[in-house]
C-alpha cells in the first residue's frame, strides 16, 4: 500500500517503507517510522529504507537519540541538491499502528534489458548454477530466460534461501557478457502471498501464449497425414514450453536414417528457438542433448543412463528435469519398463513415432503421442515425415533447409506412399535427384553405424545438408555411401552362399540366413541392414513374394514383401504359445525384429514359420523400411 491508501483517520497510523522504497513513495504530510543512523552536534541521520535518508535538525528534537533509536518522522522538504530534512512527529513508535508501504516497482521485460540500465525484474527460478565467482540465477520472465549474476564471495552461494521455482524479484544492472545480456544483481527477493500469485498468472498466460506452435502449410498436400497435425502441434507447444520455462529436453532418436531425418531438424528448430529465448548462450547449448538408440524402443541401459544425466546436471548445474522427445521409437510395449523408471521422477515424456504401437501400454506414461497407426494409417508416413512438419511448427525459420528431408526419409525407410512422388518432386526443386537422396540415405546408415552412441553432429549435419557446410556436403555423402555399398557387396559375398530357401504353403519364398555364423560381425552392415540386403537382392532376383529371416543365437531380423504379415501380432502370439520363451519384440507389419532366450531358438523360428506360411500374399504390399540393428 501507499500512505494515502489507508487510515488517514487514525492518529496512530505510522507508515514503514519497503527496503527498496525511493524517495517518490515518500508524501510531505504522512508519518514514517525512522531509525537513527548517526549523531551529529545539528541533529540525528534517520533512514526510511535502504533509498530514503535524511536529517532531523537538533531545533526540531524536544530529546536525545541514539544510534539504533527509533522514532516516527515527517517530511520537511526536498533540497535542490536532493537532500531531504525531517521534524519528529509526536507520535510513540511503540504506540503507531504500523501500515507498510510497497516499493512501486516499474517491471522489466527481459526483452527490453538495456546495457547500463537499472531495472527490476520478475519471473521464476529456472536454474541456479554455483560458479567458481558468482552465483548465477536464471530467471524466466514473459518474454525469455535472462541471467542474473549475484555475488557474495568466490565460489559462495549468494541467496542460499532461494530455490529453482521460486518466484522473485530481481533489482539490478544490466551489463553485457560475451554480447548477451545479464542482470548484475543489487537486490533479490523471493515473492510471496498475492504478490506471487499475481506475477504467476502473468507468467503463465505470456507462456501459453509464447508456447503456441506457428501455423504452418503442409510441404505437400497429403490427406493420409492432416489427422497427425493436432497431435504434432501439441508436441511442438509442449517443446516450446518446455524451452521458455528453462527445462532441458533429452532427444532420443532410432540410429537409421529415418531418425536422423526426424531428430536432426527437430534439434534445428530447437536450437533456434532457444537462441531467441535465452539469453545466456552458453548455458542454453546445455539445454538440448540428442542421443541416438540402436534399439527401436526406449531400452533400460538408455533411460538409466538419461537418469543418471539428468538427476546430475540438477545437483550439479541446478537445472529442472527433462523432457524426454521420442523420435522414430518409444511406441511399444517394450519401451514400458524404461518409461516407468522415469515416472518416478515426473519426468515428461513425449512420443513421434510410425512403429505398430501399443497405445493402451504407453499411453498412460506419456504426455503426448503421434503415430500413423493412431488414425488408421501405416508406416509409410515415416517419421521424418511428421518430423520435418514438426520442426517448423516450432521455428517456421527452418524450412528452406528442409525441404529434401521428407524425401530422405521416405528413402531410408522404404516409404512406398503415393506422396513419395510430391516429397520427391520437392527435393529436385531444391537441386537433388533421386540418387543424391539415396546416396544420402545410405550415407546416413553408414555413419550412425559406426557413431554407435554418439549424435555426430557435424557429421550427420553434413551428409543431411542441414546446417552443415555445403561445400563439404556432397563429397561427404559420396564417399560414405560408396564405402558402404562397398562392405554391403562384400557381406553379401560371404552370406549369399549360406542362404537356406525353402518355399512356404503360401506361395512365398522364405530365406533364412544365420549371421552369427556365416556373417562378418561387428561390421557395417550389422545384422539387421545384412538380412536387408540380402532379402533386397533375393526380390531383385526372383521378383516373387519373399520373406527373410536373419537370426543369431538369441535373435531374429525379418523382412517381407507381397506377404501380409503382422509381426506385432505375430510375436504376441508366440509370447502366448511358447513357454520358457523369454520373446519380446515387435516392429512395424512386414518388417521387424524378435528376441527370445538362446536355448528356444528352434522352437521360435519353428513356430515363427509356421505362421509365416499362413499369411495372406499381397503381390502390391512391400517392405517399407530398413530393420532396426541387432
Amino acid at each position: 500500500m501507499t500512505a494515502n491508501s489507508g487510515s488517514d483517520g487514525d492518529d496512530r497510523v505510522v507508515y514503514e517503507l519497503q527496503s527498496e522504497c525511493t524517495v517518490e513513495e515518500v508524501d510531505e504530510d504522512a508519518r514514517y517510522l525512522a531509525t537513527v543512523n548517526g549523531v551529529v552536534e545539528y541533529g540525528v541521520f534517520v533512514d526510511l529504507s535502504e533509498h530514503v535518508s535524511g536529517l532531523v535538525h537538533e531545533s526540531t528534537l524536544s530529546t536525545d537519540y541514539a544510534v539504533g533509536d527509533r522514532l516516527v518522522v515527517t517530511l520537511d522538504q526536498i533540497r535542490e541538491n536532493g537532500d531531504l530534512s525531517f521534524s519528529p512527529a509526536d507520535v510513540d513508535p511503540e504506540e503507531a499502528t504500523v501500515e507498510t508501504v510497497e516499493h512501486r516497482y516499474e517491471v522489466t521485460r527481459s526483452e527490453d534489458l538495456v546495457e547500463n540500465d537499472e531495472v527490476h525484474l520478475e519471473g521464476e527460478v529456472v536454474q541456479i548454477k554455483q560458479t567458481g565467482g558468482p552465483t548465477v540465477f536464471q530467471l524466466s520472465d514473459e518474454a525469455g530466460v535472462v541471467p542474473c549474476t549475484a555475488f557474495e564471495e568466490a565460489g559462495v552461494r549468494a541467496y542460499p534461501g532461494i530455490e529453482v521455482g521460486d518466484v522473485v524479484r530481481v533489482s539490478g544492472a544490466v551489463e553485457l557478457r560475451e554480447g548477451a545480456r545479464q542482470v548484475e544483481v543489487g537486490s533479490l527477493e523471493r515473492l510471496e502471498g498475492e504478490a506471487a500469485s499475481d506475477v504467476r498468472e502473468r507468467l503463465e498466460a505470456a507462456i501459453e501464449e509464447c508456447a503456441e506452435p506457428h501455423e504452418i502449410e503442409p510441404l505437400i498436400e497429403w490427406p493420409a497425414m492432416e489427422p497427425m497435425f493436432e497431435g504434432l502441434e501439441e508436441v511442438a507447444r509442449l517443446i516450446r514450453r518446455t524451452v521458455i520455462e528453462g527445462r532441458p529436453i533429452r532427444m532420443r532418436h532410432h540410429a537409421d536414417g529415418d531418425g536422423m531425418c526426424a531428430s536432426v531438424p527437430v534439434e534445428l528448430a530447437i536450437e533456434r528457438f532457444i537462441d531467441q529465448t535465452h539469453e545466456d548462450s552458453e548455458n542454453s547449448q546445455h539445454l538440448l542433448k540428442r542421443l541416438p538408440s540402436k534399439a527401436p524402443f526406449y531400452e533400460m541401459e538408455d533411460a538409466t543412463r538419461d537418469l543418471n544425466y539428468a538427476l546430475g546436471d540438477r545437483a550439479r548445474h541446478g537445472q529442472k528435469l527433462p523432457l524426454l522427445l521420442m523420435l522414430d521409437n518409444g511406441s511399444t510395449e517394450e519401451d514400458v519398463p524404461a518409461y516407468e523408471t522415469l515416472a518416478h521422477y515426473d519426468i515428461p515424456i513425449a512420443t513421434v513415432d510410425h512403429h505398430h504401437p501399443d497405445p493402451e501400454a504407453v499411453e498412460p506414461l506419456l504426455d503426448a503421442h503421434v503415430n500413423p497407426y493412431l488414425h488408421g494409417e501405416d508406416y509409410r508416413i515415416t517419421t521424418g515425415m511428421l518430423c520435418v512438419e514438426l520442426a517448423r511448427m516450432i521455428d517456421p525459420t527452418v524450412t528452406e533447409e528442409l525441404r529434401h528431408v521428407p524425401a530422405v526419409a521416405g528413402i531410408a525407410d522404404r516409404s512406398k506412399a503415393d506422396a513419395m512422388d510430391d516429397y520427391l518432386e520437392l527435393a529436385r526443386q531444391e537441386g537433388y535427384d533421386e540418387n543424391d537422396l539415396r546416396e544420402i540415405s545410405e550415407a546416413l546408415d553408414y555413419a550412425a553405424h559406426w557413431l554407435k552412441y554418439s549424435a555426430g553432429r557435424r557429421v550427420i549435419a553434413d551428409v543431411l545438408n542441414v546446417a552443415g557446410d555445403e561445400e563439404r556436403h556432397p563429397a561427404r555423402g559420396e564417399f560414405l555411401a560408396e564405402r558402404a555399398r562397398r562392405d554391403i557387396d562384400e557381406q553379401l559375398e560371404a552370406a549369399m552362399p549360406h542362404v537356406e530357401r525353402d518355399r512356404l504353403e503360401n506361395g512365398a519364398h522364405l530365406c533364412r540366413i544365420d549371421v552369427e555364423n556365416h556373417a562378418h560381425r561387428f561390421t557395417f552392415p550389422a545384422p539387421g541392414n545384412t538380412t536387408g540386403a540380402i532379402h533386397d537382392r533375393v526380390v531383385e532376383e526372383t521378383g516373387d513374394p519373399v520373406i527373410t529371416i536373419g537370426y543369431g543365437p538369441d535373435f531374429a531380423v525379418l523382412r517381407s514383401d507381397g506377404v501380409r504379415l503382422d509381426i506385432p501380432t505375430m510375436v504376441s502370439e508366440l509370447v502366448e504359445e511358447i513357454d520358457g520363451g523369454g520373446v519380446s519384440g515387435g516392429g512395424h507389419l512386414v518388417v521387424g525384429s524378435i528376441k527370445f532366450v538362446k536355448g528356444m531358438r528352434k522352437e521360435v523360428l519353428d513356430a515363427l514359420v509356421e505362421k509365416m506360411g499362413d499369411a495372406e500374399i499381397d503381390e502390391e504390399l512391400s517392405s517399407t523400411a530398413v530393420v532396426p540393428e541387432q
